[in-house]
């Protein structure tokens, strides 16, 4: 075993050698990923100000990592807020919201009936063992929201931009007012529009959430979340959630996510196309008890989409009800798709099928949801990128083969 310093022992030199060299004289332009855990500096001085604060910089991924940052960064220049930070999945993004809204025992939490199951069931078996109760309303009967909020004068509002899995869209404008007559925060899950086609916060959101798995994605290769506040004060409790309960994004799912944002405008710009041509082809399709598309709008509603959407775009979802009802023809139809793929998520730059009932709304009861019309028989397609002759081409083949 070598002694001297300037010549350690190979065992030694495999541990050390090629690491914490001086970093490049060129910035790179593309953000590095950080894969390092832990951060060194030239004195315990040095590491003393960064612990206390008084040196911004880095200590411990669990705390911060430049490549996380970066992602959440980009995010909070897309959606326009004060301050971002980044989750390792949606959930813990809208986890991480909710906790920054400062509930506690005895408060309540008005939710839309149209959200994601696991938010529902995130208020109401984790929230709900702490004593914060959560009623449902409505979001798209604003006088039964008014209702609800004189009445029970919730801490919180949580709503959906596009709702899962009937893509109705929020009129952000008209509950965060109501949300601001009493003081209550408004929470808008913003995963289904991406900010390329709406920016919550502008319409008076006061924390916006992204399941950054999907749309920012795109590719069906990483998962994160994310969330974005108009207020710099709720950064202690964004990021404190983070280092606490240690939902931590991973810096190579940041690095896929980041690169993922860089071509999103054009991606969704594809997406809302094709997903209006499909709506229109299946809007009187023989097969085809009913379409849900936010374009197809009337009246108050279609003047929703049009102020809260980006101009001529209806986001990239499209919902179909079978005439044929049933669960069996639900199966039967997906079971025949060809180019469509069965997938449990959405976002991708692949057209991809999912049945709610037995997927996102599977721990719905059977009586609530068709109290909220999420039928054995409906099925939400992700519209990808594809040739849009293609996607109609095998949603035709496949409504022949599957309910005929």
């Amino acid at each position: 075993m070598a002694d001297d310093k300037d010549n350690p022992d190979i065992t030694t030199q495999l541990v050390h050698a090629g690491e914490r060299t001086e970093p490049p004289a060129g910035q790179p332009t593309a953000t590095p990923i950080y894969a390092s855990a832990t951060y060194t500096y030239g004195s315990m001085e040095e590491i003393d100000r960064v612990f206390a604060g008084d040196q911004p910089d880095y200590i411990y991924t669990r705390y911060g990592n430049p490549t996380v940052n970066a992602f959440a960064e980009a995010v909070r220049i897309a959606e326009g807020g004060a301050i971002a930070c980044a989750y390792s999945s949606g959930m813990a993004a809208l986890h991480a919201s909710l906790i920054a809204c400062e509930l506690s025992p005895g408060a309540v939490v008005l939710a839309s009936q149209d959200l994601y199951g696991a938010t529902t069931n995130l208020l109401q078996t984790i929230f709900g063992s702490f004593g914060i109760k959560t009623v449902t309303a409505d979001f798209n009967d604003l006088d039964a929201v008014r209702a609800k909020v004189d009445e029970l004068k919730p801490r919180a509002l949580v709503a959906e931009t596009i709702s899962n899995p009937l893509l109705k869209v929020c009129d952000i404008d008209a509950c965060a007012e109501i949300a601001e007559a009493i003081g209550a925060r408004l929470i808008v899950d913003n995963t289904f529009a991406s900010p390329y086609l709406c920016r919550p916060l502008d319409h008076g959101g006061d924390i916006v959430v992204h399941s950054a798995t999907k749309f920012i994605s795109g590719h069906a290769d990483a998962m994160g979340g994310v969330a974005v506040s108009r207020e710099e004060s709720d950064s202690l409790a964004l990021i404190g959630v983070m280092k606490l309960v240690g939902g931590v994004l991973s810096p190579w799912e940041a690095h896929e996510l980041l690169r993922g944002l860089k071509t999103l405008a054009v991606r969704m710009d594809r997406h809302c196309e094709n997903a209006a041509a499909l709506a229109e082809h299946l809007r009187d399709h023989p097969r085809i008890g009913r379409v849900y598309f936010p374009g197809f709008g009337t009246g108050e509603q279609q003047d929703v989409v049009q102020r809260i959407l980006r101009p001529s775009q209806s986001g990239a979802l499209v919902s179909i009800e079978l005439k044929d009802n049933t669960r069996a023809a639900a199966f039967r139809f997906m079971d025949s798709l060809k180019l469509c793929i069965r997938s449990t998520s959405l976002g991708d730059v692949f057209s991809s099928v999912l049945h709610p009932p037995t997927a996102s709304h599977r721990d719905l009861s059977p009586a609530r949801r068709k109290q909220l019309g999420i039928n054995d028989g409906l099925i939400r397609i992700s519209v990808g990128i594809e040739s849009i002759g293609d996607i109609i081409a095998d949603v035709d083949q496949a409504l022949e083969a599957g309910t005929a």
